[in-house]
C-alpha cells in the first residue's frame, strides 16, 4: 500500500510493476521545534506508513524536505511563489531529504531510509522562469521544479545515490526493501 495521494508518487511505484493501493494519510506536516530536515523527512515517512497501516499490508510512506541552505521550500501553491521561490534558487545549491519507510503489518516490521540529494541550480533569468513555471506547472512541488520534465533545464548538476529520490519516492531503496520483503522486484 502506498501511503501517499502524490500521483508523482503512484507513478513512480507504478515502475515497478507490483500491485498496490493507495491511501490518503491524514498527517500534519509542520515541523517540530529544533527539528532538522532530515528528522522531519524521517518522522513524516514514518507518520504516513503508520496512518495508513492495514493488516496484511506492507505499507509505503515517504517524505521529501527541500532546503535552500536554511530555508526551507515548500510547495509555492501559485505563480508568484514559484517565481520567487526559482529566482532565490538562481545559481544556488540545494538539498533534498527524501525519507522512505516501509511498514510490514504482519511482522511489525519497519525499514527506513533518508536519500540525499545534492542540487545545483544554474544561473537563470525572469523570462526563463517565468516561460518554465508556464510549461510545467510546478505549483505543488517542493522547491518549484520538476526535473523529470521540463525542469531539468534550470539544474547545472544533481548528486544521488538514488535518482528517483528528486521525484519523491526513492525506487532503488525502495526495490532492494521490498526484495528483502519477499517481493519479486523485477
Amino acid at each position: 500500500m502506498l501511503a501517499s495521494s502524490s500521483p508523482y508518487r503512484k507513478a513512480l511505484l507504478e515502475r515497478l510493476g507490483i500491485p498496490f493501493e493507495t491511501a490518503t494519510p491524514g498527517v500534519n506536516e509542520s515541523s517540530l521545534p529544533m527539528e532538522v530536515p532530515e528528522e522531519l523527512s524521517v518522522r513524516l515517512a514514518t507518520d504516513k506508513a503508520l496512518t495508513c497501516a492495514k493488516p496484511g499490508f506492507v505499507v509505503v510512506g515517504s517524505d521529501q524536505v527541500a532546503m535552500l541552505g536554511d530555508v526551507q521550500l515548500h510547495k509555492p501553491g501559485s505563480f508568484h511563489a514559484a517565481r520567487d521561490q526559482l529566482l532565490a534558487m538562481s545559481g544556488a545549491s540545494l538539498r533534498f531529504f527524501t525519507a522512505l519507510s516501509v511498514l510490514d503489518t504482519d511482522t511489525a516490521a519497519q525499514f527506513t531510509e533518508v536519500i540525499i540529494t545534492n542540487v545545483v541550480m544554474r544561473d537563470y533569468s525572469l523570462a526563463e522562469v517565468e516561460r518554465y513555471i508556464a510549461h510545467d506547472q510546478p505549483l505543488d512541488c517542493a522547491g518549484a521544479f520538476k526535473w523529470e520534465a521540463m525542469g531539468i533545464a534550470m539544474i547545472e548538476r544533481i548528486d544521488s545515490s538514488d535518482p528517483t529520490a528528486l521525484e519523491g519516492l526513492p525506487l532503488i531503496a525502495l526495490s532492494k526493501v521490498l526484495r528483502d520483503l519477499g517481493f519479486l522486484v523485477p
